[in-house]
């Protein structure tokens, strides 16, 4: 008994970088997956020049995929030329590559405009990681080797449609269930057993919608639990147990792009599209189902790539014009600065961190007050981009008083901590 529970204790401590804890970021979006961390004892302003730059690495492999955090290893999609796309494990202390995965080929590499590249971020669940490569393959491994255990494709075995530019979902992790969304008429939202990849359910969602480019959430409203997606068409919300089809939202899915994860509380959703507005719906039970009012459609609100996080009863994200903060109730707009333009936005510690489209970062504190910058400065060795209209999309990460940016091949890692 003595030997067994040592070897239990010496197995536990190797495995203690897979538990996430409150200051890790082990999925898209954070603990939550709404760009909030709940990490306390960060610097409040910034120098000139910005925080101290611990290190950068600019050999990580092409890709907009953001780094999921976990103790002291991250983990990242990433793609060298058209024909590999893989997951790869890096340390924190240095960006070194500890382990690095074929998952497959990158998908609709014909699609216009064309960046076809890696996007999604893996999802890290106790010792296990769980990602979508843009090509549809999705992957259960093993986070400390990087060992498959299951893989599936989405276009073979769901009959899959990606949007033009294919997928970038990031897989939903619910208690056994791993939830995803091949798009089409068969199976538009999957939900599998994380642990060997047998379906649970699929729902066919009426009008058959391809994939859209954000990720699910869950949600407790109108008396449900549910998983809320942003399709091609508009946002819909399905029934958890069954993937039964509950609502659809359609006005946001009208814009050119549906990429911002949608945003919800005490019954309300929020969602937007690129180049276009924002709008809320307010969930009631309808019937044996479920209904999806209006609240607001209103452009001006934040409907950028890089989404936005609702903060008490704010929301705080950008357009292209720059940051906005709005009533997240009646949309009105409490005020908007040109900031550093459109950016991708994450919360911590009383402040946003935006990683601008253009390279540069900011430090904004989270007040309805008005616009109150605490620092900015521009990357240091930007890697090129291939023409003007593609941008620095990747998200800001926040885990354990360091920041993490990541612009196609180049990885940041800045001290953070106070």
């Amino acid at each position: 008994m003595k030997k067994g529970l040592l070897i239990l204790v010496a197995a536990s401590i190797g495995l203690t970088f897979l538990i996430a804890v409150a200051a890790d970021w082990p999925q898209w979006r954070g603990p939550q997956r709404n760009g909030i961390s709940t990490e306390t004892g960060l610097l409040k302003e910034w120098p000139n020049g910005g925080p101290k730059l611990l290190w950068q690495v600019k050999d990580i492999g092409e890709g907009y995929s953001t780094p999921a955090v976990v103790g002291s290893r991250m983990f990242l999609l990433s793609n060298r030329g058209l024909d590999d796309e893989f997951v790869q494990a890096l340390s924190v202390k240095d960006g070194k590559p500890l382990w690095t995965t074929h998952i497959g080929k990158v998908g609709n590499p014909d699609q216009k405009p064309s960046y076809p590249m890696a996007r999604s971020t893996p999802t890290v669940d106790g010792g296990m990681l769980y990602a979508l490569g843009s090509d549809g393959d999705l992957v259960c491994m093993e986070a400390s080797t990087g060992r498959l255990h299951w893989q599936e494709s989405l276009r073979k075995e769901f009959g899959g449609q990606p949007g033009i530019w294919a997928y970038a979902e990031s897989p939903l992790i619910d208690g056994d269930a791993l939830v995803v969304t091949p798009g089409g008429a068969q199976a538009t939202i999957v939900a599998l057993n994380k642990k060997n990849g047998t379906v649970l359910w699929k729902s066919a969602v009426p009008g058959g919608d391809p994939a859209g480019y954000a990720s699910a959430i869950v949600i407790h409203a109108a008396g449900r639990k549910q998983y809320v997606q942003f399709l091609d068409k508009g946002v819909v919300g399905v029934d958890a147990k069954t993937g039964r089809f509950l609502w659809r939202y359609a006005e946001p899915g009208k814009g050119p792009a549906n990429m911002p994860t949608p945003i919800s509380r005490d019954g309300y959703v929020y969602a937007s599209a690129s180049r276009t507005g924002g709008g809320l719906v307010q969930l009631k039970p309808e019937g044996d189902g479920v209904a999806a009012e209006q609240v607001y459609y209103t452009r001006g609100l934040p409907y950028s790539v890089g989404g936005a996080v609702l903060l008490n009863d704010y929301l705080y994200g950008t357009t292209n014009e720059g940051l906005v903060a709005a009533e997240f109730l009646t949309g009105k707009v409490e005020w908007q600065a040109e900031s550093i333009g459109g950016g991708s936005i994450a919360y911590a510690d009383g402040d946003l961190y935006i990683h601008g489209e253009n390279g540069d970062m900011a430090l904004v504190e989270a007040t309805p007050d008005g616009y109150r910058e605490k620092g900015r400065f521009t990357l240091p060795d930007q890697p090129k981009h291939r023409d003007a209209m593609e941008k620095a999309w990747a998200y800001p990460v926040v885990a354990n008083g360091r920041l993490y940016i990541r612009d196609l091949g180049t990885l940041w890692c800045y001290d953070i901590k106070d």
